[in-house]
């Protein structure tokens, strides 16, 4: 078995473990001990992409720091709407360096800790020793200001902000400690994030992700048009202009616009399976689908690029 298997081996095998004596933490934080995500499934983002290989080379070319005398960054903030790409390009990073990929859901993880308030002790213990034992890894706090997050709606005036607080600055900053690891957060709501999170040894590079409209939409959409094409093995879209298709949508993101063309291919799916004609997709199935989007949007107030009906 080479080194490579064995770290992935290691990796599941070790978080397996911990997650059986970590309730809390189960729901919260999922492993994928070998992700195959690269930056080229990404459409755009030029300025991210190269900061987070240049973040990369903490892991695979640390020297390269110390030769320009002095350091990596201890932790790296993607700041950007919801659907733009910050998860995404997390995983490819852990992609590029070889490493499994933690993706902690911040949200769900408080809801867990609250009601497991008298094991916070016991969580933050087991967290630091797992750190230890894991291989390399890239750990991703996806959403750190949970008071705003999606999955709790409005603002939540009645979460104890101050002991969570405590709590998640104390795994962050663990999680930094060991310094095998990459580490990474994001947030969609820069505005209202606790400065704690960017203050001294911790998210101290903070990078912004923000799509240019269209470039970045057409290249995304082109994207996912050629690896749908590619997994039916067979042609799917018509010849497609994909500014005419984008016209003035710039309220949808990248997430968006590749939901939005599986919406169309589902379509076509979907007539296919109860015995209708469907041919290729085309542009007209494509704006006709934009326009489904933004009556939904309309019609149920979807945060920030949320799926619609």
């Amino acid at each position: 078995m080479d080194e490579d298997l064995k770290r992935i081996e290691r990796a599941q095998n070790l978080w397996t473990s911990f997650l059986r004596s970590v309730d809390p933490l189960a729901r919260g934080a999922k492993l994928t001990a070998a992700p195959d995500f690269d930056f080229d499934g990404i459409g755009g983002l030029a300025g991210p992409k190269e900061e987070i290989q240049t973040y990369a080379c903490a892991a695979t070319s640390p020297q390269v720091y110390a030769e320009w005398g002095t350091f990596p960054p201890h932790g790296m903030l993607l700041v950007g709407q919801k659907g733009v790409g910050k998860t995404l390009l997390a995983r490819a990073l852990a992609t590029r360096t070889r490493t499994s990929f933690l993706d902690v859901d911040i949200p769900r993880m408080v809801i867990d800790v609250i009601h497991a308030s008298g094991k916070v002790g016991e969580l933050i213990q087991s967290w630091s020793q797992i750190l230890e034992e894991m291989p390399p890894i890239t750990v991703y706090f996806n959403e750190l200001e949970f008071s705003q997050a999606q999955a709790f709606g409005t603002h939540r005036h009645d979460l104890p902000i101050g002991p969570i607080m405590d709590y998640l600055l104390e795994i962050v900053d663990r999680t930094i400690a060991a310094k095998q690891h990459l580490v990474v957060g994001s947030t969609s709501s820069p505005d209202t994030l606790r400065p704690a999170f960017v203050a001294g040894r911790r998210f101290e590079r903070i990078v912004e992700v923000n799509p240019v409209f269209p470039e970045d939409m057409v290249e995304t959409l082109e994207i996912h048009a050629r690896a749908a094409e590619k997994r039916a093995g067979h042609t799917l879209f018509e010849p497609i202009d994909w500014l005419e298709v984008l016209g003035q949508s710039r309220d949808a993101s990248p997430g968006d616009w590749a939901r939005i063309l599986h919406a169309v291919l589902r379509r076509k799916a979907s007539s296919e399976a109860c015995g209708g004609e469907s041919g290729p997709a085309t542009g007209d199935d494509l704006k006709a689908e934009v326009e489904r989007f933004k009556q939904a949007q309309k019609r149920i107030r979807v945060p920030e690029s949320g799926n619609y009906l």
